[in-house]
């Protein structure tokens, strides 16, 4: 045990010696990240126009405000009393912008929390009547739920002041269906801050996840799958930041309403082959990549390197193209990546760099047109370089997706994709398999079963993915230390019938931990339009696994 030991810790300081450490805490370059372009963002509200800046004294006059609490869309009507005379008055709406903070280095993202900014956007410009009198009727905007504060303005001074509070509304569709039917759900009203910001979902009692509507501005959508026996269900939206505070009218935001619907679960049509969902491919708008740096790369070169694709799963293929390579003879490509698991973060490593050659090419005129097959190992980003010796001549970024395993049999064919039996004997291939062991979509009850992704990162991004059974939140896994590779142990529960397994992106906030980190480790059910990693250009999927328990 000891010489095996002795060689191990050789190995690794072998590896050391070839790049970078990533000590547990490090933050080089908080950021605010700026939603990408291609999230439908609402308009800010009213004129959109940003209001100047005013002063508001204590001695102010109350607007009247009617009603004073309601839903977005609804009708108010703004009165104001007690004004100077035939003075002309801009109302004001305060609102807010809000959003993710991330860390991005070279060999990792860490999540750093949200933020917000308050400020105040023109409603209309009036004037007052002989007596200081006015009336403005209008709706409530798409826009951040809670309170809004309203201020009739003159001159850079505040002279009246009134607020309404913006309830939360939750809407369903479709209403019925059969197992596995996509219900849609829709929240608005969200607030911008830590207490206003989140929601918990729950399905029939159980926890499904969390939403957040930073983006969107206030309006949290999603997509489950029905899962239950034939009947009525019961989706409910509760005040959160991850889990529903209970009670809410003692809470410093008592208004923050919850809301509840149903949906009717019409037949068992049996099991569905399992399948994924990535995010809309987004422009990202932070330009920093994992694995991305100048450190080696020859001052000299010029060249231009593509890749086509520039994405994909393990196992597909990429066409490295390049030109103006300054040396010639055999060069060598190189798949930048990292080892090590976020145990050690403990102690001040988390990873290391881990090179993995990709083959050689022979350069005589400056180009290469080379074919490539992306190893099976981590997902997210990684840089594929081409380098004589130690020098980078050349390299771009290809971004690994994450993907559903085949499962084959002894002839290779599929017999389900990423669903086993667990093969508990305890074997070294077992061990290897990550206990994964016979494929079959059909077990008894009580028995355990495997779920296997591949290309799973290691960035608080993407790698860890929460579990939910028949939409009840169970646990997450985690693929860093196992490459890239995820093989998730659940039983077979819940009686006769198909039941429905999701995994979704979740925000980790283990090991590296940083101080103001809401909303980690569960599930984030607003992944496809509110996620720190759309703006990095992450496709983080939403995986759908079903199975059938018969007697």
């Amino acid at each position: 045990m000891r010489k095996r030991y002795k060689a191990a810790r050789i190995g690794v300081v072998a590896v050391l010696a070839l790049g970078f450490i990533t000590p547990a805490h490090a933050v080089d370059n908080p950021v605010k990240l700026v939603a990408p372009k291609e999230i439908n963002v609402p308009a800010l509200p009213f004129t959109g126009l940003t209001a100047a800046a005013f002063t508001a004294p204590s001695n102010m006059v109350n607007l009247e405000i009617s009603p004073s609490q309601m839903f977005i869309g609804d009708a108010f009507t703004i009165t104001g009393k007690g004004l100077p005379g035939n003075t002309p008055v801009t109302l004001t709406w305060s609102t807010s912008d809000a959003t993710w903070v991330t860390d991005v280095q070279p060999n990792t993202v860490n999540y750093m929390g949200t933020s917000y900014s308050k400020y105040n956007v023109v409603m209309t410009t009036l004037s007052t009547d002989a007596l200081g009198g006015f009336v403005y009727k209008t709706k409530v905007p798409s826009d951040f739920g809670g309170v809004h504060d309203i201020y009739a303005v003159n001159n850079g001074v505040a002279l009246a002041h009134g607020g309404i509070q913006v309830a939360r509304t939750l809407t369903i569709s479709p209403k019925s269906g059969p197992i596995g039917t996509p219900i849609t759900i829709t929240y608005n009203g969200l607030g911008p801050s830590l207490y206003a910001a989140g929601s918990a979902v729950y399905y029939d009692g159980k926890y499904t996840g969390s939403m957040q509507a930073r983006w969107t501005r206030g309006t949290a959508t999603t997509t489950i799958l029905a899962t239950g026996p034939v009947g009525n269900h019961y989706i409910q939206t509760n005040e959160a930041i991850s889990f529903s505070y209970l009670n809410q009218m003692q809470s410093p935001v008592p208004f923050a309403n919850s809301e509840m619907g149903s949906f009717k679960v019409t037949k068992d049509p049996g099991i569905f082959k399992p399948y994924l969902i990535y995010p809309k491919l987004m422009t990202p708008t932070v330009s920093q990549r994992t694995t991305l740096a100048d450190i080696g790369l020859d001052p000299a070169t010029k060249a231009t390197m593509s890749l086509l694709p520039d994405r994909g799963i393990v196992g597909s293929k990429t066409t490295i193209k390049a030109s103006g390579i300054p040396t010639k003879g055999v060069h060598t490509i190189v798949w930048s990546t990292v080892t090590g698991n976020r145990v050690n973060c403990t102690t001040g490593t988390c990873w290391i760099y881990n090179p993995l050659p990709l083959g050689t090419v022979e350069i005589t005129d400056g180009t290469v047109n080379k074919e490539v097959t992306i190893p099976d190992h981590l997902g997210g980003y990684h840089v594929i370089q081409i380098k004589q010796g130690d020098v980078i001549e050349a390299q771009q970024v290809f971004y690994v997706k994450e993907s559903i395993q085949p499962l084959l049999d002894a002839k290779g064919k599929v017999v389900t994709m990423g669903v086993a039996k667990a093969d508990l004997s305890g074997s070294v291939d077992a061990f290897a398999r990550g206990g994964q062991g016979t494929p079959t979509y059909t077990f008894k009850e009580g028995e355990e079963f495997t779920l296997s992704l591949k290309g799973v990162g290691w960035t608080q991004m993407d790698n860890t993915l929460a579990v939910a059974y028949d939409n009840s939140y169970v646990g997450y896994g985690c693929g860093f230390n196992s490459n890239g590779y995820l093989v998730v142990h659940l039983k077979a529960m819940g009686g006769v019938g198909t039941h429905i397994i999701s995994m979704r992106p979740l925000l980790y906030t283990q090991q590296p931990s940083f101080a103001n980190t809401p909303y980690g480790m569960v599930p984030i059910l607003s992944s496809e339009n509110d996620l720190p990693g759309l703006a990095l250009g992450y496709q983080i999927p939403t995986v759908y696994f079903a199975i059938r328990i018969v007697k």
